[in-house]
């Protein structure tokens, strides 16, 4: 079964499917490379009819049963792979960045309708469920998602919005279990970005220490 590539991930990316238990790295793997097709998509699209138009076409093959998709993409067949009936985070990740064709600035509403979506498939890959007790993986799931967005977006008012999104969190001072470090060195990264205001995750000497840190505390 295909475990996805890490080529074309961003680092934080990286460092966090290598800290997450090998069971569950080809679904996070393969969670981030569909999140970065998608957030490509949005970054491309000049005219919302077309950028729609693709997102569409993500929403409806994965809507498909597994053996109707078409073969040899590597992300598509790593859904199959590692995604097999839990598809419905994943299409709900798809609406959530069609909200990102919204016209300029970003509204509350759809920018937390991509957070909210980005940080149910985080929880999906780590088998998290409503009912479970998610405070310490949903905080570090959304400020993951929140520093990501702020980091991409470039208009002030998307910025400012983002960072009083980020305000209304609660800290990250829960210990996440040894299965979700990856998890929490996204959530540790995050916090560090937001806190100088919306800046790359990695950026600086000191991001490679709050990773490393937040793999050995899961905080």
């Amino acid at each position: 079964m295909t475990a996805g590539s890490t080529e074309n991930l961003p680092a934080e990316a990286v460092i966090a499917i290598a800290h997450t238990p090998p069971e569950l790295r080809g679904a996070l793997t393969i969670l981030f490379e569909l999140d970065q097709r998608l957030a490509r998509i949005v970054a491309a699209t000049t005219e919302p009819m077309l950028g729609q138009m693709r997102i569409a076409w993500w929403r409806d093959v994965l809507a498909k049963p597994a053996p109707d998709r078409p073969a040899g993409d590597a992300v598509l067949d790593g859904i199959g792979a590692h995604w097999m009936g839990r598809e419905r985070a994943l299409l709900d990740l798809v609406d959530g960045w069609e909200h990102m064709l919204a016209p300029p600035p970003l509204g509350e509403a759809d920018a937390e309708a991509l957070i909210s979506a980005r940080c149910e498939a985080i929880l999906a890959v780590f088998g998290v469920h409503d009912g479970d007790t998610t405070t310490s993986f949903e905080a570090a799931a959304r400020v993951w998602a929140i520093a990501d967005v702020t980091a991409k977006v470039s208009h002030p008012e998307e910025r400012a919005l983002m960072l009083r999104l980020w305000q209304r969190q609660p800290a990250l001072s829960e210990r996440l279990p040894r299965k979700a470090r990856g998890l929490a060195v996204l959530g540790a990264l995050g916090a560090r970005a937001l806190k100088r205001g919306g800046r790359p995750m990695m950026e600086g000497r000191a991001a490679s220490l709050i990773a490393t840190r937040a793999a050995i505390l899961g905080r």
